[in-house]
């Protein structure tokens, strides 16, 4: 994703992308959350496929995560697929997101942080 422009609120250090699978539903439904979806600020980008049902999305995971997605869902009243692999890839979306969030909030520990965060003595 090297020279590329993402929208306002989007760090491409911490961008992600994510896929889910949606449970069948009314493909108005699905079309109007999908509207809202791409009003999230932090969200780079999302589509559907519908083909596979399958939800594309990328967002900066240090200002939104996966569950304002599903929130988005619900409101529509549309689910998840409630397989095993899509209900895995949710946990470890999950785990991911409320890392990028931890870490880019906490202070660098070592002498590895920014140029300026070090002093000679003299």
């Amino acid at each position: 994703m090297k020279n590329r422009e993402h929208r306002l609120g989007v760090s491409e250090s911490n961008l992600v992308v994510r896929h889910l699978k949606l449970g069948e539903a009314n493909h108005d439904k699905i079309l109007k959350a999908v509207e809202d979806i791409d009003q999230i600020y932090g969200l780079d980008a999302v589509s559907f496929d519908e083909r596979s049902y399958v939800l594309n999305i990328a967002y900066d995971a240090s200002r939104i995560c996966i569950d304002c997605i599903e929130d988005v869902l619900e409101k529509y009243q549309l689910e998840v697929s409630h397989d095993w692999w899509t209900h895995f890839k949710e946990g470890y979306y999950r785990f991911v997101d409320q890392n990028i969030k931890d870490n880019a909030n906490s202070e660098p520990w070592s002498c590895h942080g920014s140029s300026g965060s070090t002093t000679k003595k003299k």
